[in-house]
């Protein structure tokens, strides 16, 4: 898909169904809806609006949504991208979070933006997600970020087998074992040492989260890759899927975490490279003050010359 032209539709007629999902904590999220319910109004037939804590009524709004737009965190985001995979709706994240690494616009933006998405100047960007199978139980829980097996008692270590493809691997002794996908891999992974990768990659990386083992690192493995986790016999642990849901994990239970078959799709304005930019201003890597601004500032061995 060429970059300047929205996958779903490249009119404002494609676009007839919206939803808008809304923190309910924040009076700003409140207040910001109604104005893109006005923006939307006499372009879009139809638009829903809903909490991002109401999980047994998002899914109804879904089927047919040809646009998800989201004013939260990127925990909003999170929540949009599960619902949202397997009907293939863009999502248009508006930031009113801290770092916001997920949406694409601020507040101040929607105005000049919206028309832009209606009207197919944008393009979209694929993400692969996780989807995470604890067996014998049967349910599946997709991931956008990371599915983390971790301890379920503070103090006491959790015992994790691994096998890839059915090879075994390891027994980690450990605070947890992160499984995440690119996009997770500025989350949770990120802050105990793991890699970044491209967030299109479609790579999984999982990384050991304070391990006993002083050779366990952090590994890429190819999108193929099938992970199994299975959680020590006399230990328990906790399943988490996004940091969102919780679920406790019996002694001698497995997960099974590989790429799911949907992806999220997310509405784009600046060019793929863009992203590194926006990754350097996110994690504030350029706060070296440049010279010219204030030589005092940065003057290394005399190399501005005499003060």
């Amino acid at each position: 898909m060429s970059s300047g032209v929205c996958a779903r539709s490249s009119s404002i007629k494609g676009i007839s169904l919206s939803t808008i999902l809304v923190h309910p904590r924040w009076e700003a999220a409140a207040e910001l809806a109604t104005k893109v319910r006005e923006l939307l109004h006499g372009s879009v037939s139809e638009v829903w609006q809903v909490s991002d804590w109401e999980d047994d009524r998002i899914p109804a709004h879904m089927p047919g949504t040809d646009l998800l737009i989201t004013l939260g965190g990127d925990g909003t985001v999170l929540r949009a991208a599960r619902n949202a995979a397997p009907h293939g709706s863009p999502i248009l994240g508006v930031n009113l979070g801290r770092l916001g690494f997920l949406a694409e616009v601020q507040p101040e933006e929607l105005k000049r933006r919206l028309p832009d998405v209606l009207e197919g100047r944008c393009r979209i960007e694929e993400r692969a997600m996780l989807e995470a199978s604890p067996a014998p139980a049967g349910a599946s829980y997709p991931a956008l970020n990371d599915v983390v097996v971790g301890r379920a008692t503070v103090g006491r270590p959790v015992y994790v087998d691994v096998s890839i493809d059915g090879t075994r691997l390891a027994i980690h002794r450990c605070d947890a074992l992160i499984v995440a996908t690119a996009t997770g891999s500025t989350a949770y992974s990120l802050s105990v040492g793991g890699p970044i990768l491209h967030p299109t990659s479609r790579d999984i990386v999982l990384t050991p989260v304070s391990s006993h083992l002083a050779t366990a690192r952090p590994l890429v493995l190819a999108p193929d890759t099938r992970l199994t986790l299975t959680v020590g016999a006399d230990k328990g642990a906790m399943l988490s899927v996004d940091g969102q849901l919780d679920l406790p994990l019996e002694g001698g239970v497995s997960v099974v975490v590989s790429l799911s078959p949907h992806t999220a799709r997310f509405v784009r304005f600046g060019e793929p490279l863009e992203h590194y930019a926006r990754l350097a201003e996110r994690l504030d890597w350029l706060r070296v003050v440049r010279a010219s601004d204030n030589p005092e500032l940065f003057d290394i061995d005399g190399l501005n010359g005499p003060q």
